[in-house]
Order: C-alpha cells, then structure tokens, then sequence
C-alpha cells in the first residue's frame, strides 16, 4: 500500500517538531551545565549590544548631519524679505510641514527611513517658516501645542544650529532669548533633539 500525500506530510511535521525538540534540549542541557558555553552566549549579548548602540549613534551622527546640510541649504536658497512674499511663504512652508507631519504619524515602524526622512522634511518647513516670522518665539510655543514630538526635536537641533536666527520680540537680537536660552526652554518644555543633549 502506497503512503498518501496525508501521511507524508504528518510524518515530516513530527520529524521536523522532533528535530526542533531535540535541539531545545540539546542546547538547554548545555546552557545549564557548560560554563565556556554559558560565556559565550553572555558575549553574544554584549557584542550585539555594543553593535546596536555604534548603530545608534551612526544614525544619530547621519540625522544630525543631514538636519546641517538642510539648514545650510535653506539659508543658501534665501528667503523672501516682501512682506506679501513673506506670508505666502509663510503659509506655504507650515502647511506643508503639517501635511509632511501628518504623514509622519501614519507610517508604521517597519519603514523607519521614511518616517525620519519625512520627520526632517516637515521639521525643516517649519523651520523656514519660522524664518520669515515676525516672532519666531511665539511661533515656537505654537509649535510646542501644535507639532509632534520627533519633529519638534529636529527642529530644536534646527534652531541650535542656526547662529543667525534670532528669537525674542520682533526677531531683534537685543533683549530677547539667544538661540542657546531657547534650547534651554525647549529642553524644559520637553523638547529635546539630538544635539541639545
């Protein structure tokens, strides 16, 4: 009598499950009595440890120079000095740094790059529209009410890193915040980016 597909089937499943078993044994058995083997699974840990954390700050040192080198490319292209040119500029860049922040919220975790690239996009809109307002400080606690985290952090390493933005009454430099005391504030609003650690 020939085996059916059935059978064939059934047998290779309890082979494979009995395989998978064995080795779970197997290799309980020589975590719990084989000490150079204990340590070498407790240096697999610290390896892939050490591996993601050099990630971590690879990545971090990548965001931070792409949030320069879009900062630099911003202030390379200008901004308008028309009071009509500077409101419309105005409205353009904050309604695309809420259509790119919108955006932001609804990609899932498993596109990662992405999400970042558009994190920084919607952040650095923002960012040129906080250019051309009359009161970057005010337009700042607006964000903070309006503006999701990861982006605000961005734009915190945005505002640090621009030496020219003035931020205090009518964007004049005498009297109001510099750029490190509004890092200060935004730190202790809960706004924190990479670099203002």
């Amino acid at each position: 009598m020939a085996p059916t597909t059935t059978t064939i089937v059934a047998s290779t499943v309890a082979a494979i499950a009995t395989g998978v078993l064995a080795y779970a044994v197997y290799f309980d058995h020589r975590r719990r009595t084989d000490p150079e083997f204990r340590r070498e699974i407790r240096r697999s840990y610290r390896r892939q440890a050490r591996l993601d954390k050099e990630r971590a700050e690879q990545n971090v040192n990548a965001q931070r120079y792409a949030i320069r080198r879009f900062v630099d490319e911003a202030k390379e292209e200008g901004f308008p000095t028309a009071v009509e040119a500077k409101e419309a500029y105005f409205l353009e860049q904050v309604s695309n740094g809420e259509l790119l922040g919108a955006d932001h919220h609804r990609t899932t975790n498993s596109v990662v790059h992405t999400t970042a690239t558009k994190a920084v996009e919607a952040a650095l809109s923002f960012y040129r529209a906080l250019k051309v307002y009359p009161t970057p400080g005010d337009l700042i606690g607006i964000y903070d009410k309006t503006v999701a985290k990861p982006i605000l952090d961005i734009l915190a390493e945005m505002i640090a890193y621009d030496g020219t933005l003035k931020i205090g009454a009518s964007g004049a430099s005498y009297g109001g915040p510099s750029n490190d005391d509004v890092a200060e504030m935004m730190r202790e609003m809960g706004i924190s980016g990479p670099g203002l650690d």
